[in-house]
């Protein structure tokens, strides 16, 4: 590991109950995201001449691309609060930070691998996650690929 560069460093890892409580967190203001790029979807759908009842198709390609839309704005939420206050909205109670593993500011690229492999990590039944409970560091999957860590900050 390096050498620390900030303060930051010194505390420990954060535990996966954290984690996963502060990710439960997130749920909701994501959900919310989502309904409104579904709402806009559904209504852009029923102007463009199908029934009010009617629902986009299932496997469709507007369907795919409804999917798609909400993973990259639930990315942007996440990214753009790592990248300014190291923290989403769920991490800030369970006093979680997120930083390089060197203590620095991460870059947009780390954070969209990170996000990237959290979502591949949660896709396979939580297994990255589950994985910092056998990794010596305490690093889930998404925490290795992008070269970021999650650490517990204490109370001010």
């Amino acid at each position: 590991m390096n050498t620390p560069a900030t303060d930051d460093t010194h505390h420990p890892s954060a535990l996966l109950g954290r984690r996963l409580l502060a990710l439960f967190y997130d749920v909701w203001p994501v959900l919310a995201l989502w309904m409104l790029i579904s709402a806009a979807f559904t209504l852009g759908y029923t102007l463009a001449g199908h029934a009010s009842r009617d629902n986009i198709p299932p496997f469709s390609a507007l369907q795919w691309l409804l999917w798609l839309c909400c993973w990259l704005v639930a990315g942007v939420y996440a990214t753009v609060s790592w990248k300014h206050g190291g923290q989403t909205l769920g991490m800030r109670p369970w006093r979680v930070h997120l930083h390089t593993i060197s203590g620095e500011s991460p870059s947009w690229g780390m954070l969209w691998k990170r996000y990237a492999m959290g979502s591949v990590s949660l896709l396979c039944a939580g297994l990255g996650f589950w994985w910092a409970l056998l990794d010596r560091d305490r690093l889930t999957w998404h925490d290795r690929v992008s070269g970021t860590r999650l650490v517990r900050v204490p109370k001010p």
